[in-house]
């Protein structure tokens, strides 16, 4: 029997730019569905498995075991999904978006679209649950002042990612601090050395761009409109609220995600049936099938026609197949041996924190998706940290860097996939606006050359209390 071996940097090559030109043909030339390239990719990896000498059978049961690590995911995807239908045919959508067109002075919109998410994230713990909530809202005010949708997105996702690193309840916290075995409180302190400084400057750009773009477009009767509109539809007051408050309540008490957005959907249930004149039937079904409503006015249908689990199916397909991809990636030892090539430049802090944030956007790249990132960057980086007695705090924060804030970058990640539905902008459009994620990856690596906030495990305070 032969014996499997470890594919050389030829093998290697040849299988991840079959790979690249198979997804972006069937994206950008063909028009086919990303899903389906992913799906052909799982053979292409097969195919260099067996050639390594591994069963198929041994190949099958790692594509099922990275699926396995993403099932939270997929499952929190669909509650995500029939937790937009329920809030928009509930009121509680329409009801931020009328508020926000209320308030909201158009030159510090994109200032406050970041803030709002930012608090949203970091209290839920959910970059998902805050793109499909506040984010939605933010969109559509943001299209009401006439602001380009493309720059609205970018601060839609820097406020929800910022979040989403920060937060002790976010599954990608968690997931980072766990994966370099080092504590999720600790892991939280640790990021903020980077978070505030990048929070701060990502606040600055948007806070010009506002003062750019906001008294540019700004027409006080198209907003007026806008919010009769939203009154014709729906009923509007600060009740429509409370659904909101109760899951922030919920998710800050640290109550598990899943069943907490599962009770925010089934008040937004409730909320249709009590305040929307909805029938418990159709209330009920906009948790399934998203809400829908025929209009002549495009801002209506084009963002409040949305939600449910059915429009998570293509998400959930994406996740499943890069989770498959990233499975076999990982048995095979791929990206394993791609660093290893580039060992010997792993000499400082700096080079080390380069290849961790490059490694962590190669999982995306390649897995498809966050959550292969995260898993893969960790085991791979490790031994250099390790070896430069490198505290696992900065491995921790580095694959943060690298892996979370980088997957909406990609078109065909779970991020990516996610976000693009959601907010109705392509990946391409807002990728320039990502701030906070360019902003972080540029001060992680002035860190790593610096010195900087790199602690090491000889280090008195290397828990960084």
């Amino acid at each position: 029997m032969k014996t499997p071996r470890l594919p050389s940097i030829g093998e290697i090559m040849i299988v991840l730019l079959l790979f690249l030109a198979v997804v972006v043909s069937f994206a950008l030339i063909f028009e086919l569905p990303i899903q389906l390239a992913l799906f052909i990719s799982w053979f292409i990896v097969i195919a260099l498995g067996i050639r390594l000498g591994y069963k198929y059978d041994f190949l099958q049961k790692a594509i099922t075991k990275g699926i396995g690590n993403g099932l939270e995911a997929i499952l929190i995807l669909l509650a995500v999904g029939a937790l937009i239908g329920t809030w928009i045919s509930g009121g509680i959508v329409p009801s931020l978006i009328y508020y926000g067109l209320e308030f909201i002075n158009p030159t510090f919109f994109l200032l406050a679209t970041l803030v709002i998410c930012s608090i949203t994230s970091v209290a839920t713990g959910t970059s998902w649950g805050t793109v499909g909530t506040a984010g939605i809202a933010m969109m559509a005010i943001g299209e009401g002042m006439g602001m380009p949708l493309p720059l609205v997105a970018g601060a839609v996702i820097s406020g929800a990612y910022f979040g989403d690193k920060l937060s002790p309840l976010s599954d990608s916290t968690i997931l980072s601090a766990s994966m370099a075995k080092v504590d999720v409180i600790a892991h939280v302190r640790a990021m903020l050395y980077l978070d505030i400084p990048a929070y701060i400057v990502t606040s600055i750009l948007f806070t010009i761009a506002g003062f750019m773009y906001g008294g540019n477009n700004f027409d006080s009767e198209r907003v007026e409109f806008l919010k009769s509109s939203l009154h014709d539809v729906f009923q509007i007051n600060v009740w429509m609220l409370v659904p909101m408050v109760v899951v922030i309540v919920l998710l800050a008490l640290k109550k598990p995600s899943l069943p907490s957005i599962a009770v925010g959907s089934l008040l937004g249930v409730v909320w249709g049936v009590l305040f929307q004149d909805l029938s418990v039937s159709t209330a009920f079904h906009t948790a399934y099938s998203g809400f829908s409503i025929e209009s002549d006015i495009t801002f209506i249908t084009e963002l409040l026609n949305r939600g449910g689990i059915e429009s998570m199916v293509g998400s959930i397909i994406v996740i499943i197949f890069g989770l498959g991809f990233g499975g076999l990636l990982e048995e095979l030892g791929v990206l394993k041996v791609l660093l290893s090539k580039f060992e010997q430049l792993l000499i400082n802090a700096g080079n080390v924190t380069t290849a961790t944030i490059f490694t962590g956007l190669l999982g995306n790249i390649f897995g498809c998706a966050m959550y292969v990132s995260l898993i893969l960057t960790p085991k791979i980086m490790q031994d250099s940290y390790d070896r430069l007695k490198i505290n696992r705090l900065v491995l921790a924060r580095n694959s943060e860097v690298g892996g979370t804030l980088t997957s909406g970058m990609v078109p065909w990640t779970d991020n990516g996939i996610f976000l693009t539905t959601i907010l109705g902008v392509s990946t391409f459009a807002y990728l320039p606006f990502m701030w906070l994620s360019f902003v972080s990856i540029i001060i992680a690596i002035i860190y790593g050359y610096t010195g900087k906030f790199i602690w090491y495990t000889t280090d008195e305070n290397k828990n960084v209390s």
